[in-house]
């Protein structure tokens, strides 16, 4: 057997044992219910609100900007703290001394954040259906539009959340992403139409992967009538397609040469030097 073929098949089948893994842990248990939770306690405020300009339920709309939001996070997030975290306790660079043991590696941080990210659609789905399934479409063309954002989206998101876990030398400095990817979801349609910001702040929303991967999913989980209310009174598929194309460009371009001089710096010394300050900052 083709030798990184095998480890491709080993990556996938470790993910995929990773994800069923995380229905075991605690803090995989509140990551997964935390988004739903927020999606609850949001709609309960804007129960009583409609999107200007019609009476069209503000919490229907939520529901699917916040899945885009999902995408990000976990896109991006979970793939940052993996191998942040993997390479503070030294299985990256295990898996460096294997032949191919990096392909197999990646596969399956890969199969881990789609699985991770698609569990997290389908939770938020489940109480989101129940409240508002009533307005939204529900029809194979949504459905199929679901898809394919969200296959996009994780394409655009998953290569910056390894060439992120590639530069930070701790879990405890990954945070330091956090604050200006709260803010972007903040200022990207998510929670409110962007309509009434500023025109500069709409610009830079439209410039980053949160404000298209919401767009999309309204577009996927809305009534058609809604593109009206949106920032060109469209849904902007090829425009959406463009943007998380080119993040998606931009980040396997970048990806493969960070994380290659990432592992090459991996060693005993580094991993075991991480580990006595880790432990002195526990001390």
């Amino acid at each position: 057997m083709n030798v990184g073929l095998h480890a491709v098949r080993a990556g996938l089948a470790r993910g995929l044992i990773e994800v069923r893994q995380t229905f075991t842990s605690g803090q995989d248990l509140w990551n997964y219910f935390f988004p739903t939770i927020v999606f609850v306690v949001t709609t309960f405020f804007v129960r009583g609100s409609t999107v200007p300009g019609t009476d069209f339920s503000m919490g229907a709309r939520t529901l699917p900007s916040l899945l885009g939001a999902v995408v990000v996070m976990t896109g991006l997030g979970t793939l940052t703290m993996t191998i942040v975290v993997e390479r503070e306790d030294g299985t990256l660079l295990r898996a460096k001394a294997v032949p191919h043991g990096m392909v197999g590696y990646l596969v399956g941080r890969i199969a881990l954040t789609s699985g991770v990210t698609l569990i997290s659609i389908a939770i938020m789905l489940v109480p989101g259906l129940a409240l508002f399934g009533e307005d939204l479409r529900g029809d194979l063309t949504g459905w199929l539009t679901l898809a394919w954002v969200v296959l996009l989206g994780l394409l655009a998101t998953m290569p910056l959340g390894a060439v992120f876990g590639s530069l930070f030398a701790n879990p405890r400095s990954v945070g330091i992403i956090m604050v200006p990817l709260m803010g972007l979801v903040a200022t990207s349609g998510i929670f409110y139409p962007i309509n009434t910001l500023p025109q500069w702040l709409q610009w830079i929303a439209q410039a980053f992967p949160v404000y298209w991967l919401g767009l999309g999913m309204r577009s996927a989980l809305l009534p058609e009538e809604l593109a009206a209310t949106e920032l060109t009174g469209s849904w902007q598929h090829p425009q959406m397609v463009a943007v998380l194309g080119a993040w998606a460009v931009l980040g396997l371009l970048i990806a493969p040469a960070v994380l290659r001089r990432m592992a090459r710096r991996e060693s005993g010394s580094s991993v075991a030097a991480r580990r006595e300050r880790a432990m002195r900052r526990i001390a």
